[in-house]
């Protein structure tokens, strides 16, 4: 089926399963402890063995020799896989370095060997015993000394690094009010609970991973060239994620390495990515320095925009493209954006939650607040001034399919009480707390994926939905149940949904928040082929057919579902593509953060006191998961604004902080009060479900939102994130924290 016109009135429009809060139908199984996650499949690969991976201790440079004999004379060893006995090996596609190391080590804890063995603490015995000799070289490790270095990077996902319309440099100079400041943003890491973890076992030559991965049909791909061998020869069962926040995105060394590993034992090994391994090893967030540049009239209307981004990767890699958003977000006739590239010799720079707009809105809606104080303008109206219905760079002639962002702005200004902001930083006190409130825009593109499903009803009249698509935690297993029930009309607990094996129709998978609206479309193709196998066997007009209480109906006659589907059972496999409508139409989520802090006027610690957001993301499918999805979301944006930072040692190369005891991440102590408020939208031209996506929607802007607040509690403007205690001291003038 092809998406290429906007959708009409259609079955999902009844609304009596989707749109509708539902409990996750996977989560007895989380609770329970029974949810296969691929660390636990022993049912599938009984008595494995034990892979323990061997970092480099350099970040550049060449592995001289490697001594294995000590580690091979170890108890319980089975073997040891370095580049020197792995056989030739490619590198992935979507992977910027090696996943096995050796000789050339491209960054620090790059895997250069694993020792497998008969226990998990054999191995991880036997790996202190491996020796390697290093020659390190110099390498390139801090952003701002190798800034004026950076180049422009090539094009990323088809978009254009720089883009430019009208004259920004004559706009600015006469402008009015001008803000021209610079933010930095440091280097995170995705700090999710479940590790990347892998059990590989061959049966001649066919390799099967059970694995954590987001994007099955690209695991497949990358391991089977990295390995050379036939694509049909690999299969990925990934049911259960857990966390992965884009980290989960590509094969990482687990995988590959578990795989070298059963092959070189001839037995199934398991292999999960050390907690302390997990920065240095897979990706992170990079860092970003970005300078705007606003130029606005004495009512905050603006005329020029510019933002320009610097970042810093492994060589092939490529730029955080944090200037996304300033693209379409606000008007201005005149506009600049680019991004530069900086070669950096640090771990993988590569997809995070939102890549892009979640660092990008920390500094571009803190330059909007920095406006709007110039101006003399409320920080909501001076949004409201700005808004834009068409792309602003391509002009009217690119409308947007859908913006609520004024209905954002406003309804979330009331439920939250904006009004009774004192817009004068330093002036509200509660005891020893200096309190402020701020706000930030929340904005994340529209992005689809071509994505299939197969779907089944037996002669009980029970559905059955196979996708390889995933859920990493974010509610797929019950979104797609719930497309299926609304579409064959039966009740969500006659659905049964089969997610994440690679033997399965290809969906969209989980990331760049395409994969609900995504891959519930691709279910309703596969179920709109399947009615109309039904209707044709009851010999109905399948336009004309309704299907609902477990009934197949014309008028006034009906036939059971499961009768329709026989014996046999009846099957039907489709996928949804799409036409150029987001060519035509600019596609978006927005939503509107407001915050409120208190900063203790002693020490300058600073407590969030309670958060509340207004988002237009289409149709919500699940509003209990989709709440869900956003509050956790918000809760990332607040430990980015406050604590997140992966420490580089600039000496050597790598980052410092590790572990989950020094890389500090938001807990339910700090943000007491999150409030949710999803603003009615369809999107006719996003999918034939009129939704859209909504699981980074909620980090966009949360940061901003907190820095804001903070801003307007103390009179101290922070610009270089996170906000730490000895920041707000360092640059307090006395007036507001002593």
């Amino acid at each position: 089926m092809k998406f290429d016109t906007p959708a009409t009135t259609n079955p999902i429009d009844r609304g009596r399963v989707v749109g509708i809060p539902h409990d996750r139908i996977d989560g007895a199984a989380k609770v329970t402890g029974t949810a296969p996650y691929a660390y636990e499949r022993h049912d599938a690969a009984p008595k494995p063995a034990y892979g323990w991976i061997v970092g480099s201790a350099i970040a550049s440079g060449t592995i001289r020799s490697i001594d294995l004999k000590a580690a091979e004379a170890a108890p319980g060893v089975l073997g040891i896989v370095t580049y020197e006995n792995a056989g030739p090996l490619e590198k992935g596609d979507f992977n910027t370095a090696r996943l096995l190391g050796g000789p050339k080590v491209e960054h620090y804890e790059q895997a250069v060997a694993l020792v497998v063995a008969d226990t998990l603490e054999n191995a991880r015995d036997a790996a202190k015993l491996v020796q390697i000799d290093f020659a390190p070289a110099t390498g390139r490790f801090d952003l701002a000394g190798e800034r004026a270095n950076a180049v422009k990077p090539k094009a990323s996902f088809g978009s254009e690094p720089d883009t430019s319309v009208g004259d920004f440099d004559g706009a600015f100079a006469k402008a009015a009010v001008k803000v021209d400041q610079t933010y930095t943003t440091p280097d995170q890491s995705h700090a999710m609970m479940e590790p990347h973890a892998t059990i590989a076992a061959w049966n001649g030559d066919m390799l099967t991973l059970w694995t954590a991965n987001q994007m099955v049909a690209w695991g497949v791909g990358d391991v089977a060239k990295t390995l050379k061998i036939k694509k049909e020869n690999v299969r990925i069962v990934s049911p259960y994620i857990g966390g992965g926040f884009g980290s989960k995105l590509f094969v990482r060394a687990d995988a590959l390495l578990a795989a070298l590993g059963a092959r070189q034992v001839g037995r199934p090994v398991k292999v999960a990515i050390a907690r302390p391994q997990i920065p240095n090893n897979t990706t992170h967030r990079p860092a970003t320095i970005q300078r705007i540049r606003l130029g606005a009239d004495r009512n905050g209307v603006i005329d020029a925009i510019a933002h320009d981004v610097w970042s810093g990767d492994l060589p092939g890699g490529g730029p955080e493209t944090a200037a996304q958003q300033t693209r379409l977000l606000y008007r201005g006739a005149n506009r600049i954006t680019t991004h530069r590239l900086a070669t950096l010799d640090l771990p993988e720079g590569n997809a995070m939650r939102a890549p892009g707009e979640a660092v990008g809105l920390l500094a571009l809606e803190v330059a909007m607040d920095e406006l709007a104080e110039a101006c003399g303008v409320d920080p909501v109206e001076l949004r409201i001034r700005n808004d834009v219905q068409f792309d602003p760079e391509a002009g009217p002639q690119r409308p947007f399919s859908s913006r609520k962002l004024v209905e954002c702005l406003r309804q979330g200004a009331d439920r939250f009480g904006w009004n009774r902001r004192n817009p004068k930083p330093g002036q509200v006190r509660d005891g020893r707390w200096l309190v402020g409130m701020g706000m930030a825009s929340a904005f994340r593109n529209n992005l689809v994926q071509t994505s299939g499903a197969r779907v089944g009803v037996d002669a009980e009249g029970r559905v059955t939905v196979e996708t390889d698509m995933t859920d990493i935690g974010t509610g797929t297993y019950t979104i797609i149940g719930q497309t299926a029930a609304e579409m064959l009309g039966v009740p969500l607990e006659a659905v049964t949904v089969k997610l994440g094996d690679s033997r399965f129709p290809v969906s969209a998978g989980s990331g760049g928040q395409w994969g609900a609206n995504s891959s519930t479309a691709g279910v309703y193709a596969a179920c709109m082929a399947l009615r109309a196998k039904l209707a044709e066997k009851a010999g109905f007009a399948a336009d004309q057919t309704d299907f609902e209480d477990g009934l197949v109906k014309q008028g006034n006659r009906s036939q059971k579902l499961g009768a329709l589907a026989g014996r046999e059972g009846l099957w039907a496999e489709d996928k949804m593509e799409y036409g150029d409508l987001e060519k035509r139409y600019a596609q978006a989520t927005f939503g509107a953060h407001f915050c409120e802090v208190g900063v203790d006027v002693d020490t300058a610690e600073v407590r969030i006191r309670r958060m509340g957001g207004a988002f237009a993301a289409g149709r919500i499918l699940n509003p209990k998961s989709a709440r869900s999805q956003v509050i956790g979301a918000m809760t990332m944006g607040a430990g980015a604004a406050l604590m997140e930072e992966l420490v580089v040692d600039t000496r050597f190369g790598f980052f410092v902080n590790h572990d989950m005891a020094e890389y500090q991440v938001p807990v339910h102590a700090d943000i007491p009060q999150q409030d949710v408020l999803f603003v009615d939208e369809l999107d006719d031209k996003s999918s034939p479900m009129k939704a859209k996506g909504v699981g980074e929607l909620g980090i966009c802007g949360a940061g901003a939102a907190v820095a804001n607040a903070i801003y307007n509690a103390t009179g101290v403007r922070l610009r270089d994130y996170p906000l730490t205690i000895d920041k707000l001291l360092r640059h307090a003038d006395g007036t507001a924290i002593a």
